[in-house]
């Protein structure tokens, strides 16, 4: 495909963990490119910038803006949980989905959407089970039962207006950038801290039981760049490794991969807790039919990944 054919991307919350890295691959690859964000980031991205508060300014801002940019995919990469309160996240979940969908029903030649949800809408399985996209969705947290609700306007978008969309449910992605609040974040960040100061690093850490479809964030940003292209695909698709792991295990491959000295002071686990409560995996037979898409990184080569940004100075 020349670089001319390609389609104009416009990357909603492209400033964020896995929005940044969609920009990146996009650029390489020669896609003409737009994000659109609250704010502008201290460093630059690649292609154009507009500036839009998608949970409050009028859909037919946006649609003006995409019009206007002559956008032919949008990727939906906005939302939020960390530091939000649950009113905020209603709006940054849902608020900000249902004017997206306003914006694009108003438009003339409405640009695909690929929408990027997550594993949270389906909730916890029994051990063993891999959630494919028929299972029922039993959301047992309040983010993921905003973004199962942004999943279903989305679809009955497909079904009643005829909107070229898809939703990928993404496992729980990691690589570089991994965001400072999460679990592998914070280890990373200790780790870091203690090479840079030449000690060892101390780390207090739960069992750890918890096992969760893990995906590699390039994979992830792979089978986005697939989803660009509208195909007859079911509405809905699962992105992830196809495998459950526990977090201690990527704990541990962070502490082997970073080759600092750490000594481990165990936590007890919360009362209720264990791998029989907490187990997701997903199926991913779906997206490898509907695009040709499949994991292709290792756990260990993700862990790699996120460790070489952590440790580089000013990351």
């Amino acid at each position: 495909m020349s670089v001319t054919s390609l389609p104009r991307v416009a990357v909603l919350g492209g400033t964020g963990f896995i929005g940044r890295a969609i920009l990146a691959s996009l650029s390489e690859h020669g896609y003409g490119l737009l994000t659109v964000a609250r704010k502008a980031p201290a460093d630059a991205l690649p292609g154009d910038f507009a500036r839009l508060d998608l949970a409050e300014d009028e859909p037919a801002a946006l649609a003006e803006l995409l019009a206007a940019e002559k956008i032919d995919v949008v990727v939906n990469a906005a939302g939020g949980m960390w530091g939000l309160t649950d009113e905020q996240m209603v709006g940054a979940n849902v608020g900000m989905v249902s004017r997206l969908l306003e914006a694009l029903a108003s438009m003339e030649r409405a640009p695909r959407l690929v929408h990027l949800g997550t594993v949270h809408e389906y909730g916890l399985c029994p051990i063993g089970v891999s959630l494919s996209e028929d299972s029922v969705p039993a959301p047992s947290m309040v983010y993921g039962q905003l973004k199962l609700q942004a999943t279903e306007l989305i679809a009955d978008a497909v079904r009643t207006r005829g909107l070229d969309a898809v939703v990928l449910r993404l496992g729980n992605v990691v690589g570089a950038g991994q965001p400072g609040h999460s679990l592998l974040g914070v280890m990373a960040a200790k780790l870091a801290e203690a090479r840079a100061a030449g000690v060892t690093a101390e780390l207090s850490l739960q069992p750890l039981t918890a096992q969760r479809d893990f995906v590699d964030l390039q994979d992830t940003v792979d089978a986005i760049i697939a989803a660009l292209t509208p195909v007859a695909a079911p509405p809905v698709l699962n992105v992830g490794l196809g495998r459950a792991s526990s977090a201690r295990e990527l704990v541990e491959l962070l502490i082997e991969t970073s080759g600092v000295p750490t000594e481990i002071t165990e936590v007890p686990a919360p009362a209720g807790s264990g791998p029989e409560t907490e187990w997701q995996q997903l199926d991913v037979s779906a997206i490898e039919r509907a695009l040709g898409w499949r994991p292709r990184r290792s756990l260990r080569e993700a862990v790699a990944a996120l460790w070489t940004a952590a440790a580089t100075p000013g990351n």
